[in-house]
């Protein structure tokens, strides 16, 4: 009662402040409007294992690794089923006058998601941004998805991880601007983060890494995009370029003051192919340091600087990835796969210290998973297959950390998703 009461004061007041804005016009005649979206979910899903997950398993990244108890059996070898309904969701579109030359427009969208495992069922928000379109230009302000999860090009899964552990994840505070020339698009967005957060080298969040390095992350993408809406085809290809540095620590394990930061370059290409029946989505990654999008990663120690500060250097792992995605177009019935592979590749040179992240303690990282979906008006009834392998190590790791002697364990996800749009 005291985190769904807050919620509904929070909604409350909203509507009634955007009524009040509605009845509002200007000078000019030009009112403001907002339209308020989303939908109402329902997920049940069971899994055949024990997994890595957040929200009491509704956001799913990969299998836990083996756990043997002292007879030798698995404990993490067992299954577990969930019902949920937070992901619920409420968006609110916002137009108004022209400023700066440029129309200008508003979006937030929030859900019941929580912020942590603890806030399950909390009001939290998702995306809130400021727009100014221009005749070419655009400028975006606010909390949207990182750059690397491009809109034009992404799975189309039930599940709510949308492919995470294979299309970069994550939602962060931005500055984006946008040029077009013709079909092409050009954007550079800087970026800090907030609720995916980079981690230091015992793998604990926290977006004071990229803070404290008093440089935000950096990124430049283009996108090519042609569409013909009468015979309902559509095709874009692009890429995105992404760097970010880090200060996992203020201090040595000495206790002196250290600058020595974790610096990392990704990337991603992608091609989005929409025909009159069927819809193909390819995208390759390549990811240092990535677990600030949900991808598995991290760093580890290159050289010690000084033995008496016990300063030293750092490198990031680094991950190939690959994904595809292949759906039907349907208005009433649509089906699709998704499969990806993410392999470890390590550090690009010989570590001499310690190593750290989320999940560096894989291998390589599989997913296929076939779906349907029902649209019956308002309605749409999703189901899903998804299977997922993570080949853990013996906890050895060859000179470039990389898991040696790894063996694969899997799960089996069921998952039915039903909607109601608004």
């Amino acid at each position: 009662m005291k985190k769904v009461l807050p919620a509904f004061l929070t909604i409350l007041t909203f509507l009634c402040v955007s009524a009040g804005l509605l009845a509002q016009t200007t000078e000019n005649n030009k009112a403001f409007g907002v339209s308020f979206h989303g939908y109402v979910k329902n997920d049940f899903f069971y899994d055949s294992r024990q997994t890595v997950d957040a929200r009491e398993g509704h956001l799913l990244l990969w299998p836990k690794a083996p756990s043997p108890d002292p007879n030798g059996v698995d404990i993490n070898d067992h299954g577990s089923f969930n019902f949920l309904a937070i992901q619920t969701r409420l968006s609110a579109k916002i137009t108004g006058p022209d400023a700066l030359g440029a129309k200008t427009s508003g979006f937030f969208e929030a859900e019941f998601f929580g912020h942590s495992d603890a806030d399950i069922n909390g009001f939290r928000l998702r995306h809130a941004i400021i727009k100014f379109n221009w005749e070419k230009a655009e400028l975006l302000t606010g909390q949207f998805w990182h750059p690397m999860f491009t809109l034009e090009c992404y799975p189309g899964t039930v599940s709510f991880n949308t492919g995470l552990g294979f299309q970069p994840f994550s939602r962060n505070p931005q500055i984006k601007y946008s040029y077009k020339i013709g079909d092409i698009k050009i954007s550079a967005t800087a970026f800090s983060e907030r609720d995916f957060s980079s981690r230091n080298i015992a793998g604990v969040a926290s977006s004071s890494y990229l803070r404290n390095s008093e440089m935000p992350a950096f990124n430049i993408s283009a996108n090519y995009g042609k569409e013909d809406k009468e015979k309902g085809t559509a095709f874009n290809a692009g890429f995105a370029a992404n760097y970010i540095s880090i200060l996992p620590s203020l201090t040595t394990s000495a206790g002196f003051q250290t600058n020595q930061k974790v610096n990392a370059l990704s990337g991603i290409v992608y091609a989005n192919a929409k025909l009159s029946k069927i819809n193909f989505k390819i995208a390759g990654v390549y990811a240092e340091n990535g677990c600030n999008m949900t991808i598995p990663g991290g760093f580890g120690v290159l050289d010690t600087l000084n033995l008496t500060t016990a300063d030293v250097s750092y490198i990031p792992t680094r991950s190939a990835i690959g994904w595809i995605d292949i759906s039907s177009t349907g208005k009433v019935w649509q089906f699709g796969v998704f499969a990806g592979y993410n392999k470890n590749l390590g550090t690009a040179k010989d570590l001499k210290g310690p190593f750290g992240g989320l999940g560096t303690n894989i291998e390589h990282l599989y997913r296929v998973s076939p779906r349907v979906n029902y649209f019956a008006g308002k309605v749409q009834i999703g189901a899903e297959i998804e299977y997922t392998v993570a080949a853990y190590g013996d906890g050895t790791y060859n000179s470039k950390a990389v898991p040696l002697n790894a063996k694969e364990v899997g799960n089996l996800r069921f998952i039915l998703g039903i909607y109601y749009h608004f």
